[in-house]
């Protein structure tokens, strides 16, 4: 559990990044009014920490994989030792252990049936202690991924944004194929979003134009994005919950998009299973989150049942794996 605490600059900083993960520092420190070193400073301090990263990720839709979200049971005995071993995957994001101790659920990248299968019906299912597997896939992303989670970002103006804003990605529906050297890249902007050029050179065996071209051009693409990978609790979030939704079809757009407008909400998918709406909430507390429950959704027409489970443990947010015990939730205030 973190002992930071975020002031108004590092918040403003935070939201800067959130904008876009590759701005100078430069741009950052115009923007808000401060020094470049004192941007810097800033980051690094959060960064050394691991309370904060930028990291590289790739939009799985523009490159045709297809994203899952998983549950598996397991003995208690099993679960954070079955939860890290998930969070070491790099196809792996927002892996935690949930209420009782029992159930570990993350989503994965698959990029082919191949390895969909092998994971879902090889690797899980013989792994000692897990008890039970299921997978459903996620058919639209309504929050999260590309477009981040506004909720954790309020505190610069529309004018500071927009300088800030880089241009947004072009030909969306073009299926980008990554060519030789591209893995690289994008496992080195997994480790480190503002990875310097010549550092992205020697991950890659390119040049520094090469790659800062073809990062471009990623980009440019909509098949990379980045996103801030912070913790929670230094934005006052205490209370973490997983959702699941089973909303009549002909309403689960308008409820979807409804959802995703809340802060509280973190990511928001239609998915294939029972449940066909997924939302990873994050709230002040335990009061919040019954706030949010009652008032953000029991008002949405078409929701013919919720199902929740309170997240007791993070081993992975959007990126990177968590060191032991961070980004873990305090316990419900009494």
């Amino acid at each position: 559990m973190s002992s930071l605490v975020l002031d108004e600059l590092d918040r403003s900083i935070v939201h800067a990044l959130h904008v876009d993960g590759r701005a100078p520092f430069s741009r950052i420190a115009s923007v808000v009014g401060v020094s470049d070193q004192t941007v810097a400073r800033r980051y690094r301090r959060l960064r050394s920490t691991g309370s904060l990263r930028v990291i590289g990720l790739p939009d799985a839709r523009r490159l045709d994989w297809v994203e899952w979200f998983v549950r598996v049971q397991v003995t208690p005995d099993a679960a954070v030792p079955v939860a890290d071993a998930l969070a070491r995957r790099p196809d792996t994001s927002w892996v935690c252990l949930t209420s009782g101790g029992k159930q570990i659920c993350c989503v994965t990248r698959v990029r082919s049936t191949g390895k969909r299968d092998a994971l879902l019906l090889g690797q899980l299912p013989r792994t000692p202690r897990v008890t039970g597997v299921t997978a459903h896939c996620l058919l639209r992303v309504f929050a999260g991924g590309p477009s981040g989670w506004h909720g954790r970002a309020d505190f610069l103006t529309p004018e500071q944004i927009a300088a800030l804003a880089p241009e947004p990605p072009r030909d969306r529906k073009e299926r980008v194929v990554l060519q030789d050297g591209d893995e690289q890249l994008l496992a080195a902007l997994a480790r480190d979003g503002r990875a310097t050029y010549p550092d992205l050179a020697k991950a890659t065996g390119w040049s520094e134009m090469t790659a800062t071209r073809r990062l471009a051009q990623l980009r440019q693409r909509g098949a990379l994005f980045f996103d801030v990978d912070i913790d929670p609790l230094l934005l006052g979030f205490e209370t973490l919950a997983i959702l699941w939704l089973t909303v009549d079809p002909a309403r689960m757009r308008p409820a979807a998009e409804a959802l995703a407008a809340h802060p509280e909400v973190a990511f928001a998918a239609a998915t294939t299973g029972p449940a066909n709406l997924l939302v990873f909430a994050a709230c002040r507390d335990v009061d919040s989150l019954y706030d949010f429950l009652e008032r953000g959704m029991g008002t949405l027409p078409g929701i013919r049942q919720l199902e929740s489970a309170p997240v007791i443990r993070n081993s992975k947010r959007a990126g990177g794996a968590q060191a032991p015990g961070s980004g873990t939730p305090r316990p419900p205030k009494r």
